[in-house]
Formats: C-alpha cells, structure tokens, sequence
C-alpha cells in the first residue's frame, strides 16, 4: 500500500514538473500537431500525449471550412487538459480571437485599418470576421450613401476602421464608411489639385437640386448653379439637365481649402451680351415673350439669353399702382421698345406703353382748348372734379371753375360720382399728364358781358342786397354784377357812414371806384359820388372866394339838375 502511494506521488511529481518544463496550460493558447482528419473533424497533439479533436470549419473564416493536411501545426485554444473521454477541451475559434483580440487592440489604439470579411446580417446590420475575433458593422456605416444589396460585399476581405473596443462585454464595432470616406477625401483632394479655372472637363449629374446641379467629376462632385446652366433665364434645372446625363463643364471656381468647385456651362457659350448696345439700338420695337411677372415689373426674354424688364411705370399710359400680372401674363408675347441698354451691368430696360399712343396726346389732338367733352363723374376731391374723358384719361374741373358767382365749395355738392357732365378743354399738359376742364366756361361771364357797360368813375345804379355791420352789398342796376360798399364809403359825413340808415332793397347811386376784370372786383361808393358832384357843381357855379357859399352852388347845381 505504501508502494502504492509512492507510484502515485511520483507520477504526480512528474506531472507536474513536465507541465512546468512546457507551454501548455488550460485557458491558453498552444501549438499543437494535426496527427488525423477524421471527417469534419481534426485531430491535433498537443503534446503530454493528450490529443482534442476540432471541426475544421473553425480553420476557415466564418462560413467556410478550413484547408488542413496530416502534420500541419496549428494554435488552439486549451480550455481543460483532460475531458471525460481523456481528451484535450480545444478550440480553434478561441485561440484566434484571443490572438485577434491582442492585435486589433494595438491597432484600435494607434488608429490602424484592420482587414475583415462580412459573414452575417443581424438586425441593425452585419457581423464582421477580423481573423477569429466577431466584430458589428452598422448599416449605416457599411457606405457612403445607403446600399440595398450587401451581397457584393459579403466574404470579401477589406479593410475597416475599428470605432469602439470593449473586451469584457466582447464587443467590436467597425466602419467600412470611415475607410471609404478617407479614401475618397485623398482621391478628391489630388483630384482637386490637378483641377485649374477655366479648365473644361466631362461629368455626369449626379443630383438636381431647386438651385443647381451637382456633377461627378470622377471622384468629386462639383456644384453647377442654375444661373450658371445657360445664358437664358432657367427656372429650375431639371429644365435642362437629367440625372445620369454626361455634360461638359467649365471650372469656375476652385476652393483648396474647402474643396468647393463651381462648374458653368453657359461659360462654354458665346455671352449674348457682347455687342449688345448695337443689336438693340434705343427707341427701337422688338417682339419678346414674358418670362417673370413680379411686383415691380415683368421680364422679357427678347432672345436666348437676353432678357429685358419692363418697369411698372413703363407699362401702361393710364393704369396706375397695378400689379403688373394684371396688364400682362407669363409666356405672353408682346411687342416692346428698347428705353435703355448697359451692358456693363447686364441691363436692357423696355416700355410697354411706347408702343400705343400717349391717350393725352390723342386727346389733345381730338380736342383742342375751347373744344366741349362729355364724361362721368369718377371722383370727388376738395379742390374739384375729376371726370373720365375718352382714352381711358381723366380731366379736372377746379373749384374755381365750377360756377361764375358762387363759392365752388358750395357747388361740388351738387355733383356725385357717377354723374355724366360736360366741360370746355381748358388745357391739355402732355408732359404733366393733365387735362384742365371747366364747367362755368359753357355759359359767358357775366362780369365779361357788364364790362362793355360798366367801366371805373361810371356812376351805376344801385339796390341794397344785405346789409352788413361794415357796409352793404348790393346789386348793380342791368346787370348780373354785385358789388360792396364799404362804411367808410356810404357818405361823406360820418353820419352817414352808419349801414343801419339803408334798408334792403333801397336804391340809390354809387361811383364805381374799382373795376378789375383780373380778380372779378367790382367797387362802388357814395361818398365818391358826393365829392365829385360838389367838384363839378363848384366848377360851374362859382366859388366860396367869389362870395357864395357852398349851400348856393349845390343848390343852384341839384335845382339845374332837376331841371334837366
């Protein structure tokens, strides 16, 4: 028995002692000898005469088999010495990802690509093999832009970027995208650097946009703006291009820095603007067709490429403060004339209304001063009428032309829109765009007609109208005249002077003193009538120096007066 025991410590002892003079430990990874392939299977040594069998799938990269001969040297894992079966635990798999594991943290670290093959998709995107260790590639970073159909990629080696490590949780996460994107910035950047201004290259529109067109130049997109496309007005760009198309482009512009490239196509084509000036001379008629309607005016394409604007003030000769789209329409042809040409801001400005008849000139034609028009009331306004004449133009009667004798304050009251009148043309402004009307003119002035009867120094007859608190108005006798005498003027005496003697409707004679045909005055006095009388009396009846009073001449003179 004590034998026994010492066979067995012995054993044990050199157990021991060989496992301390080797490499073999469990939960390590050793090499080891394929010494059978039995089917799917290998059998390996790994020395201390234990042997493991391992599927030979795990030789291979993920779904595939592996490619292994008799006398091959492997490195598995070691996960127990011995099993049930007297076999060594082995695994292939675990010794890659343990070997995988130490690289790819070395080149996670230093930020190295590291190749791999995708296997599988799971949800959220694909598995990835790099080289035993199982990695998760997110769909969103397996491109550029999304790709439907993976299958291309799948069990193809390439490289990825590893963005995220966690050993104990076993979690890798790659990118493809990452890799893709820096290839791509390298390739863009030599590219941008062979590309000059001015330089003319192919490309191939890859996308259409309201504002332009991006377009592959062979690695790097370039921005073709629609103003840029043609030297025609283009509303969008898919006027003219399609995704797919082949187009030859100018360099414009090139930004190093921000790798910004802007493409022309129009710069390939002749600027219709050269020698403009002399193809559309001022004053001169064309045809065109409206391209854009907006609030201040319209634009019309005169030609491709050319296109002028009509000002608001410019279309029409009689509408005012209207929206342009209410005198013309989009795509309309009209005939326009050339009003002003810089060509060195690129401008052409045209008139709508130049092509028709100034309507104040046509009417100033039809109908010179003195003529008689009829028309209706439009508006009514604190200094006259405005009535609406033939031509789509408006004439103006003023206040002060409304009635010979009354204020026309009080006459406009007698009119309402909409009331058709006549008026006498008493002036037409083609410049200025008006047309004086009057509508007293249609009957004579009165003042006129009393003026071949009634002149200054004429002794009138007069009738008391009103009597007023510094004078009297009064009515001039054989005529439509009034006149006021002021207080001072109704006698020579200051007793006479008091308005409150006269009562309305006494009549009496006055000396017209003031007579303007100018201002329509007419004034009258008494008192200017009673000196003159006495001047004349004294000269033709004596003095006060000859021995008569000025009783006897004024008597002698009223009694000869009389008497005749």
């Amino acid at each position: 028995m004590e034998n026994m025991n010492t066979a067995a410590e012995d054993f044990a002892s050199l157990l021991e002692e060989s496992f301390a003079t080797s490499d073999v430990y469990e939960g390590t990874v050793v090499k080891g000898t394929i010494v059978a392939i039995e089917k799917d299977l290998a059998v390996i040594d790994v020395g201390l005469k234990v042997e493991g069998r391992v599927p030979m799938k795990e030789f291979g990269a993920k779904g595939r088999a592996g490619e292994l001969a008799v006398g091959d040297e492997v490195e598995v894992y070691l996960e127990r010495v011995e099993n049930a079966l007297g076999e060594a635990v082995l695994s292939r798999d675990k010794a890659r990802r343990e070997e995988s594991w130490v690289r790819l943290e070395v080149a996670f670290e230093a930020g190295e690509k590291v190749t791999g093959q995708i296997f599988n998709q799971v949800k959220g995107g694909f598995t990835v093999d790099l080289d035993g260790a199982v990695a998760f590639l997110p769909r969103s970073q397996v491109d550029i832009r999304p790709v439907r159909d993976v299958t291309p990629l799948m069990h193809n080696p390439q490289p990825f970027q590893i963005l995220k490590m966690d050993k104990r949780r076993g979690n890798i996460v790659v990118s493809r995208r990452t890799v893709l994107e820096e290839t791509r910035a390298e390739q863009r950047s030599e590219l941008v650097q062979s590309l000059e201004e001015g330089q003319t290259v192919e490309g191939v529109v890859k996308n259409i946009t309201d504002y332009g067109a991006f377009v592959d130049l062979g690695g790097i997109d370039g921005l073709l703006h629609v103003t840029d496309i043609a030297w025609r007005r283009i509303n969008h760009p898919s006027e003219v291009l399609t995704i797919g198309q082949s187009v030859k482009v100018q360099i414009v512009r090139v930004n190093q820095e921000t790798h910004r490239i802007s493409l022309g196509m129009k710069q390939l084509e002749t600027d219709p603007w050269s020698a403009i000036e002399a193809k559309y001379p001022l004053d001169s008629k064309f045809s065109g067709r409206v391209t854009n309607i907006t609030d201040y005016g319209a634009f019309v394409e005169l030609e491709p490429g050319i296109e002028g604007l009509i000002h608001v003030s410019e279309m029409s000769w009689t509408k005012k403060n209207v929206h342009p789209g209410k005198i013309v329409s989009t795509s309309q042809e009209v005939e326009v004339v050339v009003l002003e040409v810089d060509a060195s801001k690129r401008r052409i400005s045209l008139g709508l209304k130049q092509t028709l008849q100034n309507p104040w000139e046509a009417f100033a034609d039809k109908y010179p001063v003195e003529a008689i028009v009829e028309g209706e009331v439009k508006n009514k306004t604190e200094f006259g009428l405005f009535i609406g004449l033939e031509g789509d133009v408006d004439g103006m009667v003023h206040l002060s032309d409304l009635d010979w004798n009354r204020p026309g304050e009080q006459v406009i009251e007698e009119y309402k829109k909409g009331d058709v009148v006549k008026a006498v043309v008493l002036d037409v402004d083609v410049e200025k765009e008006r047309i004086s009307l009057g509508i007293k003119q249609l009957a004579s002035d009165p003042f006129e007609a009393a003026a071949g009867e009634v002149r200054k120094g004429a002794i009138v007859n007069c009738e008391v109208a009103e009597i007023k608190e510094n004078g009297l108005e009064v009515k001039l006798a054989d005529s439509d005249l009034t006149a006021f005498i002021r207080r001072a003027d109704l006698g020579r005496e200051r007793g006479d002077q008091d308005p409150a003697r006269f009562n309305v409707g006494d009549k009496f004679e006055a000396r017209i003193t003031q007579f303007d045909k100018k201002t329509r005055r007419v004034g009258v006095s008494i008192k200017a009538l009673e000196i003159a009388e006495e001047k004349e009396a004294v000269a033709q009846y004596g003095s006060s120096e000859a021995g008569s009073s000025l009783g006897d001449i004024l008597g002698a003179a009223l009694k000869a007066r009389d008497t005749d």
